[in-house]
């Protein structure tokens, strides 16, 4: 019996975060350190798998309470149910044979739960991975990501953009731009310029994500995505100006200038900190990785950070500083 095993890893946003889903730019990375397992074999009929992150028995009212509010009502049993229907779909519009053969599938996560790392794309990214290679299908690279965004925006109605679905297709380092004047259509779905650049570019990085708290992407997003319909000038302007420090995130990349990496890092953050309603312990974790002398920015939607530092010292200084709040440091790996 043939075994299929697929991953697909946490995202970290470098800048431009959020504006991949007002048509803006953004630039990613990859950590290695955090990944969701697919595993995917033929079976007798289609069966997907509970894991312990899909509970339904709890020690208690007070468990289950504290579950959801940690993990949320959902676990990755409907990304998995609206991937494979996604999936199907596709290989319909595009006139795209499958095999009657059928399979059972399941998922581990080690990523952590809604602190902004986009632990729900890469089950997703892992999955259609595993389909393609079961029923051996090739999607285009490009086409990947939308379809990926489709899974949750179309059948799940979560509101996102693209930049984490092709930051895990790609993987490594990226580029994105997504200006109308790069979109294009491929095999029936939008896709945009995405520039892989080499990892190696990277200054001595840090991530941290809180331990205790955490909150659904959709809180942030949804709130957003109003105030932009009704053209908040506040929300429209901060939205431009975060597009533009990806490009000067990537200028500072190429020229390996590691202060003014920091410096865009920073300045995207300190947008999002005017423009938008954000809880105190996720403010709490950039001013304490700042008051180490580190850069620092949201590395999604809140609850992970990511930035630049300089040196061991102030590396250990950091461990310590967000340990104090319930923080979990590490150095990403991004190859």
């Amino acid at each position: 019996m043939i075994i299929i095993r697929t991953r697909a890893y946490a995202r970290a946003a470098l800048a431009g975060n959020p504006s991949d889903g007002y048509h803006g730019k953004t630039i990613s990375i990859i950590v290695r350190n955090f990944w969701a397992e697919v595993v995917l074999y033929e079976w007798d009929s289609v069966e997907i798998l509970l894991t312990q992150d899909d509970r339904a028995r709890f020690r208690s009212v007070h468990d289950l309470a504290r579950d959801v509010g940690l993990h949320g009502y959902y676990g990755g049993i409907r990304l998995i149910k609206a991937t494979i229907k996604r999936f199907v779909d596709y290989c319909r519009a595009a006139d795209l044979a499958l095999h009657d053969r059928n399979f059972s599938v399941r998922y581990h996560s080690t990523v952590p739960r809604q602190v902004g790392l986009a632990g729900s794309s890469a089950i997703i990214t892992a999955t259609l991975r595993a389909l393609m290679q079961f029923y051996e299908v090739d999607i285009p690279l490009q086409v990947q990501p939308s379809l990926v965004l489709s899974v949750e925006r179309d059948e799940l109605g979560v509101a996102a953009g693209l930049q984490d679905r092709v930051a895990q297709v790609f993987e490594g380092l990226v580029y994105m731009d997504f200006s109308r004047e790069h979109e294009r259509i491929v095999h029936g779905v939008p896709c945009f310029r995405y520039e892989p650049l080499d990892p190696s570019l990277l200054p001595p990085m840090y991530l941290a994500h809180h331990r205790g708290f955490s909150e659904p992407t959709e809180i942030f997003h949804n709130d957003i995505r109003e105030r932009f319909r009704r053209g908040d000038q506040e929300v429209v302007a901060g939205m431009a100006r975060v597009a533009e420090l990806a490009t000067v995130a990537r200028g500072a990349l190429i020229e390996r200038d590691a202060k003014r990496l920091g410096s865009a890092m920073d300045e995207n953050f300190d947008v999002r900190r005017r423009v938008f309603k954000l809880p105190p312990w996720q403010l709490q974790m950039i001013d304490v990785a700042r008051a180490c002398g580190a850069s620092a920015n949201f590395a999604g939607s809140g609850g992970a950070i990511v930035g630049t530092y300089g040196g061991r010292e102030m590396f250990a200084a950091l461990g310590q500083a967000l340990d104090a709040i319930d923080c979990c440091l590490l150095t990403p790996q991004v190859t």
